[in-house]
């Protein structure tokens, strides 16, 4: 970002919570806790994907994928805000603030790739099970997964380039606790209404289209498991996809409303909780909710033996 008075630009200030310093003592706790388990819980599930030879299945391998994606988009958000909560600098550098804006923009889009690259595994398991292993070939799925990353850290680029070039005219001030698209946005002193109409542009291909891909693999699957007879089966079928159906729910749920919301004094307080809730708990939630399908192959392993 450019400063048009000349004089030089060192960094950012990040506002966070600090209007309410009683709330930053106790977030710093509450935060340091569910971020050390999501380290663990994020990096058990990728160890147990690659170590059990039961879940070498491409829904496991892009678990694997997700837990990692997850765990690396955390790390890039919460250190520095324990940091600032922690003490009275709030301050975040300018390659700071770059580094960090391009990891997590591009890791929450590859998150949204994932997540509808999952639902056609499962549309996949649930209505072509006996050519599963055939159309979910080992060499595809990898071709999907990099497929993600790829495309999400290329608009993370173009997204990070394009805000970084707006000029600021001295103001430094981030009303929020990470570098993100929004909140820099309004730091800008020119129309930013050509950017603005980039980034919804590149928003309805990056979030709506995998959540096409979702709701057309549902549909699918919903009707092919009203076709099963069983009651035991339907909810077999149903129970392959209700973790990932919850995670999904979760995470746009609270992205969406995040980026959606009226822009106001108490929506950007109430946008800072939301961001909190898609930053740092769904990350944590997403293990839990896996782990049950986890343990139920696991068990089956085990009582074959």
């Amino acid at each position: 970002m450019e400063q048009k008075n000349g004089t030089s630009f060192t960094g950012f200030i990040l506002l966070g919570f600090s209007d309410r310093p009683q709330l930053e003592q106790v977030l710093f706790v509450v935060l340091l806790i569910f971020y050390v388990f999501t380290l663990l819980a994020n990096t058990a599930i990728i160890a147990l994907s690659h170590m059990d030879s039961h879940l070498h299945t491409p829904m496991y391998f892009f678990l694997s994928n997700l837990s990692f994606v997850d765990l690396c988009y955390t790390t890039s958000i919460v250190p520095q805000l324990l940091v600032n909560l922690r003490g009275s600098d709030k301050s975040i550098s300018f390659g700071g603030c770059v580094v960090q804006l391009y990891i997590s923009l591009g890791l929450g889009c590859a998150e949204c790739i994932l997540l509808g690259v999952m639902a056609l595994d499962r549309y996949a398991a649930v209505c072509k099970p006996l050519h599963y292993t055939v159309i979910m070939h080992p060499r595809l799925c990898t071709l999907m997964a990099c497929a993600a990353w790829i495309t999400g850290f290329a608009n993370s680029v173009l997204q990070t380039v394009l805000i970084f070039l707006l000029p600021l005219c001295g103001r430094n001030e981030l009303d929020h606790f990470f570098c993100e698209v929004l909140p820099l946005l309004k730091l800008a002193c020119v129309d930013t209404t050509v950017n603005e109409s980039e980034i919804f542009f590149v928003s309805v291909i990056i979030l709506f289209i995998p959540v096409a891909v979702i709701m057309f693999s549902y549909s699918q699957i919903v009707r092919a498991v009203l076709r099963i007879k069983s009651s035991a089966g339907q909810r077999k079928a149903f129970g392959t996809c209700g973790s990932h159906l919850t995670v999904v729910s979760l995470f746009y749920g609270s992205a969406l409303y995040a980026y959606l919301h009226p822009s106001s004094n108490d929506s950007q307080d109430q946008g800072k909780f939301i961001s909190l809730f898609y930053t740092i708990i769904t990350p944590m939630i997403n293990p839990l909710i896996y782990t049950l399908p986890m343990r139920r192959v696991l068990w089956k392993d085990t009582a074959s033996r």
